[in-house]
């Protein structure tokens, strides 16, 4: 399943082998940073959480995509996340 790859009306999609859930999640955050290492579980979040790597179609720009079950969860990592 980790090979498989997600088609959205904004994104392609390739899961992170290391998402316990493997779901789109309505509350979403591109990080445009291809290599930046994303761990969701650093920002302590309430809800579910989803990682991909991204393709963004709108401009074709590669980097990940994080998908939060929770608002609140999808805020806190916009404001903590900074590329390493």
């Amino acid at each position: 399943m980790a090979g498989s790859t997600i088609t959205t009306a904004q994104y392609k999609l390739y899961p992170s082998p290391r998402n316990p859930h493997r779901e789109i999640y309505p509350h979403e955050v591109f990080v445009p940073h291809p290599y930046a290492l994303v761990d969701p579980p650093s920002y302590d979040p309430r809800g579910k959480w989803s990682l991909f790597a991204a393709h963004r179609l709108a401009d074709g720009k590669n980097g990940q995509l994080v998908t939060y079950e929770l608002a609140q969860d999808a805020e806190t990592f916009r404001r903590r996340f900074v590329p390493d």
